[in-house]
């Protein structure tokens, strides 16, 4: 339970520092809403331990299953905010550039860091773009007559469909071009890069490191008394 009440201080801490509504971060839960409760009740009806409360064939409600389900709920609410944090507050390139000086001590293992760091780039790029053209295409199916959100669950998938192709077609033809250009351009992956921008160490990445070393620490330590 100590686990718990840390995990929320800790995503309602960083929700509070951020200075962003919070009801912008409690919309982050809608798309997974219903993955998150499916979870739980497969948590609380299936996991036995504990006192047992209430028992039907192989469904049982013990208290063991109650306590895994609140950490299963408080770990995936945690990881929606702290990514809905992390993107709204984070330029792209700032989260490539990161991800790139973090990854850097595995080249030692020669790993494609910069490969890696390179597509995850070329793919936050393309989302705002993949994202209007979606639009597009809804727009333009539905003045073709096309109804969205409406009918059965096979009806609704089968009405993405007309979406789903022109999206595909264009994001290869799109990959293609840029592979054409960056090409022409003398790009090499097996070649050592330079950065524009370098990164430095600052005062509060050493707090940030700091407090989520005690945060790991801490948690473990719950963890093995419980």
């Amino acid at each position: 339970m100590e686990g718990l009440i840390l995990l929320w201080m800790f995503a309602f801490g960083i929700m509070f520092f951020t200075k962003i509504s919070f009801r912008t971060y409690f919309r982050g839960l809608r798309p997974l809403f219903w993955l998150i409760l499916f979870t739980v009740c497969l948590q609380i009806l299936f996991t036995s331990g504990g006192t047992l409360y209430w028992r039907f064939g192989p469904i049982k409600l013990s208290s063991f299953g109650i306590v895994q389900a609140l950490f299963i709920f408080t770990r995936f609410v945690t990881i929606i905010f702290v990514t809905t944090a992390v993107t709204l507050t984070t330029k792209p390139m700032d989260l490539t550039d990161g991800l790139h000086a973090l990854l850097r001590p595995l080249r030692l293992f020669h790993l494609p860091v910069d490969e890696w760091s390179m597509m995850l780039s070329i793919a936050l790029r393309f989302i705002p773009n993949l994202l209007d053209e979606t639009q597009r295409v809804m727009d333009a199916q539905s003045a073709r007559g096309a109804v969205f959100g409406e009918g059965s669950l096979f009806q609704q998938m089968k009405a993405l469909v007309p979406i789903f192709l022109p999206l595909f077609a264009g994001s290869l033809a799109r990959g293609e071009e840029l592979a054409n250009v960056m090409d022409v351009r003398g790009y090499r992956s097996e070649l050592p890069r330079s950065s524009f921008r370098r990164l430095k160490w600052t005062f509060g990445d050493t707090c940030c490191l700091l407090i989520m070393c005690l945060l790991i620490v801490a948690l473990a330590a719950f963890n093995l008394n419980g």
